[in-house]
């Protein structure tokens, strides 16, 4: 059975997409711990981070690179922090949080609730920085 994420990237399930290419995805978490908060995954069904080649791995942080440099752009944050915890979805994925302090990123705090509305527009502005 296909994951949450392989049915996102497939268009079963509706997202927010912010950036793709031919083997990445990029996608705003629906219940993020910041504005902007984004998740990095490959298209192919991996569970495990470390189960990605080295090459596949440094592909992948190097779209996620991209992705944190337009967040960065589009969004008020002093850094992007990025984290890879995977064991919420077994696809691996990043983390990509624009912080201001250490505990923007912090998993354990209550997580935002924005509407779609407030999805589109944060998506939309990175998308225009992605490059």
């Amino acid at each position: 059975m296909a994951t949450l994420f392989s049915r996102i990237i497939a268009g079963e399930i509706p997202c927010h997409k912010v950036a793709e290419n031919e083997e990445f995805f990029a996608f705003l978490d629906i219940n993020p711990l910041a504005v902007g908060h984004t998740l990095v995954v490959p298209k192919k069904e991996v569970d495990y981070i470390f189960d990605l080649s080295d090459e596949e791995l440094g592909r992948m942080m190097a779209f996620a690179k991209r992705v944190a440099a337009a967040q960065k752009a589009a969004l008020p944050c002093k850094r992007v922090g990025l984290s890879v915890i995977g064991l919420e979805v077994p696809h691996a994925h990043i983390h990509l949080v624009p912080i201001k302090r250490e505990s923007d990123i912090y998993f354990g705090k209550e997580k935002m609730q924005p509407s779609e509305e407030e999805l589109a527009a944060t998506a939309e502005k990175i998308r225009a920085c992605f490059h």
